[in-house]
């Protein structure tokens, strides 16, 4: 198997970064070929820049973790392999080296790698990783996850907006039921085939925890949000939505908005279901859950 630094190196050149001689197109290159946590291009400036933006480093370095990030979901980097070599690797991705460094604390801080004097840095297992995390999920999506993985974020859905949803029938406010509906009519009119209709989606089910008045729930929301994001596009790819997912949502919002948290409960299970029927129909599933 091909060292991590090795990787890194070759990986650089041969898909991020322009052939030899080496300049410093690192910057211009790199936000062309990886997406932000919300799915959207990351837009990096030119080094020539990096000296007069103050927000540029922090760009930069979050660049990189993308790069890392992305290598070590997809299984290029294997968990147990150490990231020998701080300053091979930063020249490799022609960064300094407290860019590069201040990556790689971006990914301890996601559970990817673990740092230790003299003993360099380790990628962890993946029991050990932040899996929802919403630029974790990013990187798992930006390749090809496997069932097993697109499952377990439906079953967590599975047990947590359902008994989100009946809450929310019995705690929502008048503004709560507005921010539904709202994200609603976004999804009518720009349909789930659209960033601006993702983006509802997104706003819909961020809606509904909010509803719950929990604050426990509610900090899942980035987390749901992103699952439900990467799922949606990613049922997409290669073929369109097997059927129209709205009026699913909007069982969740007339439940909700009426007080009934049976029918509330049972409508978001009914679409957690179905969503990830489409999913698997999407991908040519053929194995029951």
């Amino acid at each position: 198997m091909i060292s991590p630094t090795k990787w890194i190196r070759e990986y650089a050149f041969t898909t991020l970064l322009p052939p030899r001689p080496r300049t410093n197109h690192f910057a211009s290159t790199l936000g062309q070929n990886i997406l932000d946590s919300e799915g959207l291009p990351l837009e990096v400036p030119e080094r020539s820049e990096l000296r007069t933006e103050r927000s540029t480093g922090r760009r930069l370095r979050g660049a990189v973790a993308h790069h890392l990030g992305r290598a070590i979901v997809s299984g290029a980097i294997q968990p147990g392999e150490r990231l020998t070599g701080e300053v091979a690797n930063a020249e490799a991705l022609d960064v300094s080296r407290s860019a590069y460094r201040e990556a790689v604390q971006v990914l301890a801080a996601k559970g990817l790698v673990e740092s230790r004097t003299k003993a360099g840095t380790r990628v962890l297992p993946r029991s050990r990783w932040n899996l929802l995390d919403p630029d974790v999920l990013a990187w798992a999506f930006s390749g090809e996850p496997d069932l097993g993985f697109i499952r377990d974020l439906f079953e967590l859905r599975a047990i947590v907006e359902p008994a989100a949803a009946r809450l929310a029938a019995t705690r929502r406010t008048k503004s709560d039921i507005t921010a539904m509906r709202a994200a609603l009519a976004q999804m009518r009119r720009h349909t789930l085939a659209t960033e601006a209709g993702r983006a509802a989606d997104r706003e819909f089910h961020d809606a509904l925890l909010e509803s719950t008045h929990n604050s426990a729930l509610i900090t899942l929301s980035a987390s749901i949000g992103a699952a439900v994001n990467w799922t949606t596009q990613f049922k997409q790819r290669t073929k369109a939505l097997p059927r129209d997912p709205v009026p699913d949502h909007a069982r969740v919002s007339d439940a909700i908005a009426a007080g009934d948290p049976e029918a509330a409960e049972a409508a978001m299970r009914a679409l957690v279901d179905l969503a990830f029927d489409d999913t698997r129909y999407s991908m040519g599933a053929l194995e029951d859950r």
